[in-house]
């Protein structure tokens, strides 16, 4: 018999940084909306003994990353980044005392993506390959953008047409929040005629916004409004929390509906999947616990029947991730992308680029297949040097 390739030994981590990016978060849509020297996401690197380094991604202050390291470096201090699922769920394991969720958890993601990098560049593969297959080569980005006026959102919709974009999402801003049916409607339709009868079109209200001001009744009556104009679903129309509610607008609906990106850990998905609130789930990895839990979390999905699409209002990285996720599950076909964020465009040595079909190639190289450049993301974090030293 042929002698196989000799194991890897471990691969140990030597430190984890954490840098938070500023100055050009895009608007949220937020009633308390994002400015300059707020921090909502940052780029994590795990360094290793074997000079391999590892890229992730978390959604939150990166301040809070960085306070979140601290706390757990006594349980990643040389461990086994060839190991992330083992290695992650020890640090889930290990803190539930501190909370299940929020700043560990979203730190947790981080790290848990930079140690597939690790492993599929120590590997040779890519992170969709190591997660047990590609069941594609290719992705449709669906653009996400802040709504706005019905003049301009006809206006922003165009734009991104114009660039190659065929799926858009509209969400926040005042959708729902100025309490005015008409402008709802008209904001949706003036974002379909700019997407044309051929492209897809997802809304997103963005219930989970502090203090939403609207309930079931608005749900059904816009669910109802939204199926005249082809939309493919309709994303976080309830406050998160309203388990019952999602329950009935989901049998009542014409149109999908979709939400999770606020539930952190599989655990947390559970009832929402096994009472039939979602058509479509929606776990975000760079909050979720990374591509471990969201992976978890995907095929529980798919055994209830229900759509996986991530969730990614983040970084390049974590576009990324998503990219690799979606090749390794069969019904997996749409990755978010939002429209012009420095952190998504502005960071990367070799940037996403659609192709003439409005494609997103999924890489194929080792790890998460895409590099940072320093000198693009210093414009964004006052140092980046412990990314790479």
């Amino acid at each position: 018999m042929a002698e196989g390739r000799r194991a890897l030994g471990p691969v140990k981590i030597t430190r984890i940084e954490a840098a938070p990016l500023f100055g050009e978060s895009p608007k949220g849509g937020w009633s308390a909306e994002i400015r300059p020297e707020d921090s909502i996401h940052a780029i994590v690197a795990v360094h290793t003994d074997a000079g391999i380094t590892g890229y992730g991604s978390v959604f939150t202050d990166g301040r809070l990353v960085q306070a979140g390291l601290k706390v757990l470096e006594p349980l990643y201090r040389d461990e086994n980044a060839l190991e992330p699922e083992r290695v992650t769920e020890k640090l889930h394991q290990n803190t539930f005392w501190m909370g299940r969720g929020g700043t560990l958890t979203h730190t947790i993601s981080g790290i848990d993506i930079a140690c597939w990098d690790i492993l599929g560049k120590a590997t040779g593969l890519s992170v969709g390959r190591l997660l047990g297959g590609s069941y594609r080569r290719k992705v449709q980005p669906y653009c996400s953008l802040l709504m706005e006026e019905p003049d301009a959102m006809h206006r922003l919709v165009a734009q991104y047409r114009a660039q190659g974009f065929r799926a858009f999402k509209i969400g926040w801003g005042p959708f729902g929040r100025a309490k005015d049916y008409g402008l709802d409607e008209a904001i949706v339709a003036a974002a379909r005629d700019a997407a044309g009868q051929d492209s897809k079109l997802f809304v997103d209200p963005g219930a989970s916004d502090a203090y939403w001001p609207q309930g079931l009744k608005w749900a059904l009556r816009t669910a109802e409004m939204l199926a005249g104009y082809d939309v493919g679903w309709f994303e976080e129309a309830l406050k998160p929390d309203a388990l019952d509610d999602f329950i009935t607008l989901r049998k009542a609906s014409p149109v999908p509906i979709a939400g999770g990106e606020v539930l952190t850990r599989r655990q947390a998905f559970i009832p929402w999947l096994t009472k039939g609130a979602f058509d479509i789930i929606q776990p975000d990895v760079t909050k979720v616990g990374g591509i471990s839990e969201q992976r978890k979390i995907a095929w529980l999905a798919y055994d209830f029947g229900v759509k996986y699409i991530g969730h990614g209002w983040n970084t390049a990285l974590g576009v990324a991730a998503d990219l690799q996720l979606a090749s390794a599950f069969p019904d997996c076909d749409l990755v978010e992308f939002i429209g012009g964020s420095p952190y998504v465009d502005g960071i990367l040595q070799e940037p996403f680029k659609l192709d003439a079909d409005g494609m997103l190639d999924i890489p194929d190289e080792p790890g998460l297949g895409v590099r940072i450049d320093r000198d693009k993301i210093a414009r964004y974090t006052p140092d980046p040097a412990p990314l790479f030293a």
